[in-house]
C-alpha cells in the first residue's frame, strides 16, 4: 500500500480543499472549506454556473444580495462536495463575526437552513466557527440545537479545553502555522516532525481529550509537509491539501508510526475553565494569540474578495 492507504488505516482522512475534481482523486472521508478555499473555487470554470445561480436566487430574495449569494455559494459548493464524500463538509461563518456570538448563531443557522432546503440532512454538515470565546459560546448554543460545530483556527491547549467543555462535535487545531511562527521567531528552520511543535500541539491536545474521555474530534490541520502528518497517525482525523495527498499516494514507503494508542486515563477539571481564564491563557501565548488574529484577518480578507468577485459578476 502506499502512504495514503496506509493513513487512511489510521485516521479518516479530510480533504483541505472546494475542489471536486481533486476530491474524486483522493476520495476522502469528509472535505472542509473556508473563505480561501471558496474563493479559490469561485474562479474555476466548473462553478461559474453555481456562481451565476447564487446571485439570481439572492437578486429574487432582496437584501444585502452580495453577502445572501456568498452563503449560497457556499452551500452550493457544499453541496457538490458532499455529493462525492460520503461524511461531512464544512462551511463557514463569516469571520468577521468572530466575536459575536448571537450574529454567528444567526448565521449558522441560516447555513443549515439552505442547506436544508437543498436536501441536505443537518447531520452532514459542520458548521466552521473561529475558536474564539464567541465562538466556542455560539458552538454550545448550536450543538445543543443538533447543528454540529467544527471549531478552526484553534492554536492553545485552552482552546481545546473550552471546545471540549462546550459539547463541540469537532475541532481543527493547527500544525503548520504553528511552525511557521516558531520557524520566524526563533530563526530556527531545521525541526524534525517529531521536534515539530505544531505535532506537538496537537499531540497534546489529543492526549488530554482521550485521557479524559471527551467525545469531541480532534482533526489534525494546516500541514506544511507529510512528515507531519505521519508523526500524527493515529488521530481522529487529519485534514490534507491535494499536494500533500498526492506526495502520500506516490510514497510507496512504510508510514511512520504517528501516535500511541495507550494513553492514561485522567480526572476531568472540576469546574469548567472561565471566561476570564480562557482569556488570560490565551493573552499569555503570543504564537496563539497572533495567529488567531491573523487567521481571522486572512479569512476576512478572502471573504471580501470573494463579495468583489460576486459584486463584478452581477
Amino acid at each position: 500500500m502506499n502512504k495514503l492507504e496506509q493513513l487512511k488505516q489510521r485516521s479518516l482522512v479530510v480533504a483541505d480543499t472546494g475542489d471536486i475534481e481533486a476530491i474524486r482523486r483522493y476520495q476522502p472521508q469528509d472535505a472542509t472549506t473556508n473563505p480561501s478555499l471558496l474563493l479559490k473555487a469561485a474562479q474555476l470554470p466548473q462553478y461559474q454556473q453555481h456562481l451565476k445561480d447564487a446571485l439570481a436566487w439572492a437578486e429574487q430574495r432582496g437584501g444585502d444580495v452580495i453577502a445572501e449569494a456568498a452563503m449560497k455559494l457556499a452551500v452550493a459548493i457544499g453541496r457538490e462536495i458532499l455529493q462525492i464524500v460520503p461524511g461531512v463538509v464544512s462551511t463557514e461563518v463569516d469571520a468577521r463575526l468572530s466575536f459575536d456570538t448571537r450574529a454567528s448563531v444567526e448565521y449558522a443557522r441560516k447555513l443549515i437552513a439552505l442547506y436544508e432546503q437543498a436536501g441536505v440532512e443537518r447531520e452532514r454538515v459542520l458548521i466552521k466557527l473561529a475558536s474564539t470565546w464567541e465562538g466556542i459560546t455560539a458552538a454550545s448554543v448550536l450543538e445543543r440545537e443538533g447543528i454540529h460545530c467544527n471549531l478552526t483556527l484553534l492554536f492553545a491547549q485552552c482552546q481545546a479545553v473550552a471546545c471540549a467543555e462546550a459539547g463541540v462535535t469537532l475541532i481543527s487545531p493547527f500544525v503548520g502555522r504553528i511552525l511557521d511562527w516558531y520557524k520566524a521567531s526563533t530563526g530556527r528552520n531545521d525541526y524534525t516532525a517529531e521536534e515539530d511543535p505544531g505535532v506537538l500541539s496537537v499531540a497534546s491536545i489529543y492526549e488530554y481529550y482521550k485521557s479524559r474521555g471527551y467525545p469531541t474530534i480532534v482533526m489534525g490541520a494546516s500541514f506544511r509537509n507529510t512528515g507531519e502528518i505521519e508523526a500524527l497517525a493515529g488521530c481522529d482525523k487529519l485534514t490534507i491539501s491535494p499536494q500533500l495527498l498526492q506526495e502520500l499516494q506516490d510514497d510507496e514507503g512504510e508510514l511512520a508510526s504517528g501516535l500511541g494508542s495507550d494513553i492514561a486515563s485522567q480526572p476531568r477539571p472540576a469546574s469548567p475553565l472561565s471566561e476570564a481564564e480562557f482569556r488570560y491563557q490565551l493573552n499569555a501565548d503570543a504564537m496563539a494569540t497572533e495567529k488567531l488574529a491573523e487567521g481571522i484577518r486572512n479569512f476576512v480578507a478572502d471573504q471580501l474578495k470573494l463579495e468583489q468577485l460576486l459584486q463584478q459578476a452581477r
